[in-house]
């Protein structure tokens, strides 16, 4: 069964590239940050290429207090795009969606619920807020239309990702401020920030040993998966 693996940047689909290197059933793109640029990469891939499963994956914040740096969680739609509840004795009728799911688990992943942002969520406040108003476990930006351009064609998908930054800390700077207009980093803006801020440059070497971390947690359990 051939497998897409998207991925919104490089840094979070370094590890997973080494180990999915002699895969030829298995593809990895990587969309770029947020919504629009997801959509856009995956209606790419698609005009040329027809995987039977879509796995939409890397960092995610997490909302709900519980959640521990590194742990990876999950959501899955099936070829309806119908959310399957974090719940586990909702049924799941779909029966590559029911085995996905138990593979998942089988990896160390767990179920749970996802808010598909629009910017990134910095502070402990705004965490706080979306979890008070969607409920959600933890927030992405890329998943939203994934699944969305899957229910068109028909493809089962899932969200794989792991918790970078737990609901209980704020992000360093405000990472919002210093993208580019096609929402990736802009790295001059970021140097100035350190530079206006150098007491913060603890900080992030924290949040980039952290990332490390939640990147290696995550290709753990996808090379389970793909095995």
């Amino acid at each position: 069964m051939r497998i897409l693996i998207c991925f919104a940047l490089k840094e979070e689909a370094a590890l997973f590239r080494k180990i999915a290197a002699d895969k030829r059933d298995v593809d990895i793109i990587v969309t770029g940050v947020g919504r629009k640029n997801a959509e856009k990469s995956l209606r790419e891939f698609l005009a040329t290429n027809s995987p039977k499963l879509v796995l939409t994956c890397g960092f995610a914040g997490g909302l709900n207090p519980d959640l521990k740096l590194g742990e990876v969680v999950f959501e899955l739609t099936d070829r309806r795009g119908e959310f399957h509840e974090p719940q586990t004795e909702k049924k799941i009728r779909d029966s590559q969606s029911s085995s996905l799911r138990e593979k998942l688990l089988a990896a160390g992943a767990k179920p749970a619920k996802f808010f598909c942002a629009d910017r990134i969520t910095t502070t402990v406040a705004e965490k706080k807020r979306l979890r008070a108003e969607t409920g959600a476990d933890a927030v992405e930006m890329e998943s939203g239309a994934i699944h969305a351009v899957c229910r068109e064609r028909g493809i089962p998908c899932a969200t794989v990702r792991v918790i970078s930054d737990t609901a209980n800390e704020d992000l360093p700077l405000d990472f919002n401020a210093l993208a580019k207009p096609d929402m990736n980093l802009d790295y001059g803006k970021l140097a100035l920030a350190i530079l206006k801020s150098p007491g913060k440059i603890g900080a992030l070497l924290k949040l980039q040993k952290q990332t490390r971390f939640a990147a290696e947690q995550l290709a753990n359990v996808l090379e389970k998966l793909i095995r």
